[in-house]
């Protein structure tokens, strides 16, 4: 890493819960999380963002926003994102076929229709030499609604900023995913 992170009787009282919960859930306080939490404002706001973003009641379910997660995070070269993404995607959908297969998704037959299209859309605004078009647009509209086409767009950006963060200081991967 580019940064250290600080040791953990540093941060603030308020932060340490979360990192306790993801203690408990991963085994170990997430690189990221540290990194975030040396300006807890600023950790908070985006803890409090994904919260929101990746919530049981979501529009989108939950093997989509995995699928979403972990392709732009591999786009964008995020090492850390790819490990803990593609764990949870395996979860979500039961095998690791998906994680597999993601890097081709286009010629593979594990995704349905629905998940090329949100993972096409999720390329057009990744990718710096391409944009969402119009046509895409549409193709969208036809299988969501525009609250789940608002949501699915803020889930792409905030997987950018994180993964984009993550990889420009080199946070390692945790060992979660064996890709």
């Amino acid at each position: 890493m580019r940064i250290l992170d600080k040791s953990l009787h540093q941060y603030p009282l308020l932060l340490r819960p979360f990192f306790w919960n993801q203690k408990r859930k991963y085994g170990e306080a997430l690189k990221p999380a540290l990194l975030w939490a040396r300006i807890p404002l600023l950790f908070t706001t985006v803890a409090l963002l994904y919260g929101v973003l990746d919530r049981k009641k979501s529009p989108l379910n939950p093997v989509l926003r995995s699928l979403i997660t972990v392709r732009v995070s591999q786009i964008n070269w995020c090492r850390f994102c790819v490990d803990i993404n593609s764990a949870t995607l395996a979860t979500r959908a039961g095998s690791m076929d998906k994680v597999e297969q993601l890097d081709r998704w286009k010629e593979s037959d594990v995704f349905n229709d629905t998940e090329k299209v949100a993972i096409e859309y999720a390329e057009a605004m990744t990718y710096s030499d391409q944009q969402v078009t119009d046509e895409l647009m549409g193709r969208l509209k036809k299988l969501f609604d525009d609250d789940s086409i608002i949501e699915m767009t803020g889930l792409i950006a905030f997987q950018n900023m994180s993964s984009k963060f993550n990889s420009a200081l080199d946070v390692p991967p945790q060992g979660f995913c064996k890709v």
